[in-house]
């Protein structure tokens, strides 16, 4: 296994940790392919690995996967993170671009609306492999720049129990307990997990409950599950803050709250049956609910009416009085002199229902060693959405006062929305891979994906229209294992990624919608499509050679994206619109080196990627200090993408000092990266850094184990994520600020500490 993902392990030694041999190539994940016959790099993470640290965590154990994953804290939430791939975004923020699938068992858990990923809704101590992938059409819609698949414990998988308690800075307490159970033919699971604290910026609380349970049966030629997830989550993401408000209190919010409140119930039924002795089917079908809300305070861009004919009413800056819900126009006198500001809010309402099913034969071609798949899939989703924003008045702290007056109207770019979605999406795939000669395999696949997607206005017709979009992908790729140790490997793929009600209903620059909120026009979008080549070499060395296992991987590879769809600020303050931005091209190298033995256990791994603009362009982005009169700025062919560090490098060291007591530590390393709203690289970069992160944990007596972790030893400074704020909006604080980038702070120097108990 490479880079990073070498490393991992448990309370036992590094030489017992299992190797994950077989690959999942489609989202139903029972069976998969050897990884030396897979054409690509893919990195697997197991139920160890996630819990090496501390308690079990997703998020941060995808990060030591591989240089070429990253986390920006756009929100500056641990519960809300955008994860990226390649320069591929899967995000739970609402605007954000999404590049990434994932899917738990077989289910794709983007959410409906926006193709939204919630991190904060997965189970992780419920986890037994994760499988990330390169560019895949088998793995349907937004598999764009790659796929994650997580297959779920199970009773028979996971026998015994476990129990992690943990807190430490910030307030933080968190709680996580698994336990199954294996009675013969028939398999019980169950994992709860628990986390509260008050996060490392001002009035930042977030909290997190998630359930996962599963009933199993395996008989000799069938196998059977029943599972279960829900999850409850309140989190206070409040943003980016202006850097001139930074420089002086490090864990200042800029205006608040901002508060994201989501819960879900998921019901999967999943089951394989060996048709003969080398044909077998897999399927799977699954109810979903997902509910969101959010509170959102910022300033208002209003002020009193200039024009005579309006004297002592509201206006919009240079724009027409603010009417509210119901009809009238609104006082100046309202804001009783005080800085107006909004709170705008909005509810999404999700049900969902699917499954698929593929056939797998292994039944030899012409005499030669082969695996053929076809499969089928659908997913059905109706979205119930409202937005509205009410009037307010900022506090000298920067919250919002609310007055009861809803704002509405469209002249003005704000009105209440309410809007109906329903998303019908299925597909069909095949893919085979056939040995061509005892060291060289051959696969060849595809699908054809179709997404009908249904837009219905319930407070009138303006959102109303009907979207089809359909592609067919191919994919082929070719492994040649040189060695008994080494494989190479060349790959391409192509895949789409349809727009989604979100990005559809918020596609005009005349009628903005808030960022990340609700949504005003429905203009037609184009489907974006990739096409990606990899190549590369990965292998291991004889143990022999240096006294330990040494693992290695190098590739480059090559993404370019027809039609890619950015989010661009509008004039209007905290809203923007999705627009088609021509053509874009992730392309990059990845390499990899681990070595482990015994006692001790190193890694490196580096990615560079070059994330750039293939079209020259003028983008809308009205808050940039060199924007033109027509609020844009020049993007030429070869700008970089903000938000994408091109160089990232991952270092981990890991000593067992006895058979009790392990330590180590990881240093992260990103370079700079463009601010959000500076595509033309006219401004100063966000600057690059390194994060050292120590573990160490000592077992007590036998199934008791003491852990102990630092984030950040070195309080460094830094910031992952910044983008561009209106300083005319912000005028009417007096306080002065005169730049215009603002940024999340990363997380300072934390400590942590648990009890782990298993049994």
């Amino acid at each position: 296994m490479p880079g990073g993902a070498a490393l991992a392990q448990s309370a036992t030694p590094v030489t017992e940790l299992p190797t994950v041999e077989a690959v999942g190539t489609t989202p139903l994940t029972a069976t998969g392919l050897p990884r030396d016959h897979v054409p690509g790099n893919p990195r697997s993470l197991s139920a160890a690995d996630l819990s090496r640290d501390g308690p079990p965590n997703l998020v941060d154990n995808l990060v030591r996967l591989s240089a070429g994953i990253a986390v920006n804290d756009t929100q500056g939430s641990p519960l809300a993170p955008d994860v990226s791939y390649r320069g591929f975004t899967a995000s739970p923020l609402m605007g954000t671009p999404q590049g990434l699938a994932v899917y738990q068992n077989g289910t794709r858990i983007n959410e409906a609306f926006g193709d939204t990923v919630n991190w904060d809704l997965i189970p992780s101590i419920a986890i037994r492999n994760v499988d990330l992938v390169g560019s895949s059409p088998l793995f349907g819609l937004n598999a764009v720049g790659g796929a994650l698949n997580l297959r779920m414990k199970t009773g028979f998988d996971s026998p015994g129990g476990r129990v992690d308690i943990s807190g430490g800075s910030f307030g933080r307490i968190g709680v996580a307990a698994e336990y199954g159970k294996q009675v013969g033919d028939f398999a019980a699971y169950l994992a709860i997990e628990s986390l509260n604290e008050d996060g490392w910026r001002n009035v930042s609380p977030s909290r997190a409950k998630r359930l996962y349970g599963d009933i199993g049966f395996r008989g000799e030629r069938s196998t059977l599950n029943l599972s279960i997830g829900a999850g409850s989550t309140a989190i206070s993401g409040n943003g980016p803050t202006p850097l001139q408000i930074l420089s002086t209190d490090r864990n200042a919010v800029f205006t608040y709250p901002d508060r994201t409140y989501n819960r879900m119930q998921m019901l999967q039924l999943r089951g394989t049956y060996e048709l003969a002795a080398n044909w077998s089917i897999e399927a799977n079908a699954y109810v979903r609910t997902f509910r969101q809300r959010t509170l959102n305070a910022d300033i208002g861009e209003f002020e009193g009416c200039d024009d005579d004919d309006f004297a002592g009413l509201l206006c919009f800056e240079d724009g027409p009085p603010v009417t509210a819900r119901g009809g009238g126009t609104v006082s100046a006198d309202i804001l009783g002199g005080g800085v107006p500001g909004v709170v705008n809010r909005t509810g999404t309402n999700t049900t969902g229902a699917g499954g698929s099913a593929q056939i797998v034969s292994t039944e030899p071609i012409f005499g030669l060693p082969s695996r053929v798949v076809f499969g089928v899939s659908y997913d059905h989703a109706d979205t119930d959405f409202y937005g509205n924003t009410e009037l307010g008045v900022l506090s000298p702290t920067r919250t919002v006062g609310n007055l009861g007056v809803f704002v509405n109207s469209p002249d003005g770019g704000i009105a209440d929305v309410r809007l109906n979605s329903t998303n019908n999406y299925w597909g069909v795939y095949g893919t085979g891979t056939i040995d061509l000669a005892p060291r060289v395999s051959a696969m060849i696949g595809g699908r054809f994906n179709n997404a009908d997607i249904r837009l219905r206005d319930q407070l009138g017709t303006a959102l109303n229209g009907d979207h089809t979009y359909s592609r067919f992908n191919p994919t082929a790729g070719l492994t040649w294992r040189a060695l008994d140790t080494v494989t190479a490997y060349v790959s391409y793929a192509e895949a789409n990624r349809a727009p989604t009600p979100a990005e559809l209903s918020c596609a005009d620059p005349l009628i903005p919608c808030t960022l990340g909120a609700f949504f005003l026009a429905d203009p037609a979008l184009k489907q974006v499509v990739s096409r990606t080549w990899e190549t590369g070499v990965r292998g291991t060395l004889p143990s022999a050679w240096i006294g330990g296992r040494t693992t290695w991987n190098i590739g480059v590879f090559r993404t370019d994206l027809s039609d890619d769809i950015l989010l661009v600020q509008s004039e209007i303050q905290g809203r923007g619109y999705f627009q088609n931005a021509g053509d874009t091209r992730r392309q990059g190298i990845e390499a990899g080196l681990a070595w482990r033995n015994a006692r001790w256990a190193l890694g490196l791994d580096y990615a560079f990627i070059d994330a750039t603009f293939r079209t020259a362009q003028r983008l809308p982005s009205p808050n940039h200090p060199d924007a033109g009169a027509d609020g844009a700025i020049p993007v030429e062919r070869g700008d970089r993408i903000p938000g994408i560090p091109q160089h990232r490098v991952r270092l981990d060291a890991e000593w067992r000092a006895t058979d009790r007591w392990r330590m180590g530590g990881t240093l992260i390393f990103n370079s700079d990266q463009y601010l959000r709203g500076d595509e033309a690289n006219l401004l100063k970069p966000l600057a690059g850094y390194a994060v050292v992160n120590l573990r160490t944990a000592v077992t007590l007596m036998p199934g008791i184990e003491l852990y102990g972790i630092v984030r950040n030893l070195f309080d460094q400074r830094y910031s992952n994520f910044g983008t561009l704020y209106g300083l005319d909006a912000a005028s009417a604080l007096n306080m002065n600020l005169t730049d215009a980038r603002t940024v999340v702070p990363g997380m300072p120097r934390a400590f942590y500490g648990g009890l782990r108990f298993t049994f």
